[in-house]
């Protein structure tokens, strides 16, 4: 019999002791024991709740119990000023989530989110403005770094994870948080998703399929930037008289992808649209980007960092 490849010899679920995570965990200590794969349970205390130590105390009983790994992480601090709780948390789970599956040498990491979390991600970023990436709402698998992440549930209805529970008697903790009126995704599940799904009752399937089209649209829109992008690029700043040659559509693509690489993370679709249409006219300008200045000059457009 040959030995487990070593991608294939640990496996770690993301679990908060909700429904879904529990009934995640459970399913893949079942098919793991089988396959001779270790799995273990990543927990993210975020410190935010009153409940957050049950919750932590419930993960790790659900680890014993079910003779699998357990590794936790507190987020430290807190939300700055005016800044949004869920983000922070978003960001502060991704970090520790992260670390974790590292020091337990995982590279693959399972998310317990289903079909229902889908297309409330979906209508999210509609409210929101979302383009096809945003629509995108959450891929089934993304590789993130050096560690891939994986939802096997994403087409699976909510009450099929319920029945799950169910037949196989597991308990869970309940997150008062999900009815918290602060909070965009809260607020979308107990006042619009009722009466959407009373006047729509496919909608979470349909939902989720626009998903899955937004992402095929967002994987051309990348491949047409990078063929747009290249040949507009000097020493990493942008050509700003090849770059008006572009359609209008292109170039607002183009200037996605270009200050995408240039800012090392989320672009503002209010500086996309206001380059688009300012340096049309402009011979030279300059406008703030957050780290730094993007700066027109020569027929270029480059970023340059704000002097310490």
């Amino acid at each position: 019999m040959s030995a487990t490849p070593p991608a294939l010899a640990r496996v770690a679920v993301a679990a908060s002791g909700g429904p879904d995570s529990t009934a995640l965990l459970h399913s893949t200590a079942h098919a793991a024991y089988a396959l001779g794969i270790d799995v273990v349970a990543l927990h993210v205390h975020h410190g935010l709740m009153p409940q957050a130590d049950d919750w932590l105390a419930t993960v790790r009983s659900q680890s014993r119990r079910w003779k699998l790994g357990f590794d936790s992480r507190r987020l430290a601090g807190a939300p700055a000023r005016g800044d949004s709780v869920e983000a922070w948390a978003r960001r502060g789970r991704w970090v520790a989530l992260t670390e974790m599956a590292r020091a337990n040498e995982v590279s693959l990491v399972l998310l317990a989110q289903h079909r229902r979390d889908q297309a409330e991600t979906w209508l999210l970023q509609a409210l929101r403005g979302g383009g096809p990436a945003g629509l995108s709402a959450m891929p089934a698998v993304v590789q993130r770094d050096g560690i891939s992440w994986a939802r096997p549930w994403l087409d699976q209805p909510r009450e099929a994870i319920e029945a799950y529970l169910r037949r196989h008697r597991l308990r869970s903790v309940s997150d008062s948080s999900n009815a918290d009126q602060r909070f965009a995704r809260a607020r979308l599940r107990t006042a619009v998703w009722p009466a959407l799904l009373e006047a729509f009752p496919d909608a979470e399937i349909t939902l989720a399929q626009s998903a899955t089209r937004a992402q095929e649209a967002a994987a051309v829109l990348g491949e047409v930037a990078a063929v747009d992008l290249e040949p507009l690029l000097h020493e990493g700043a942008l050509r700003v008289a090849a770059w008006k040659l572009l359609s209008a559509p292109r170039r607002a693509n183009v200037l996605r992808a270009w200050l995408g690489r240039a800012l090392h993370g989320g672009v503002p679709e209010s500086l996309v649209q206001r380059l688009a249409t300012e340096l049309l006219p402009q011979r030279a300008a300059r406008w703030p980007a957050g780290v730094g200045w993007l700066v027109l000059r020569k027929g270029r457009l480059s970023l340059q960092a704000i002097a310490e």
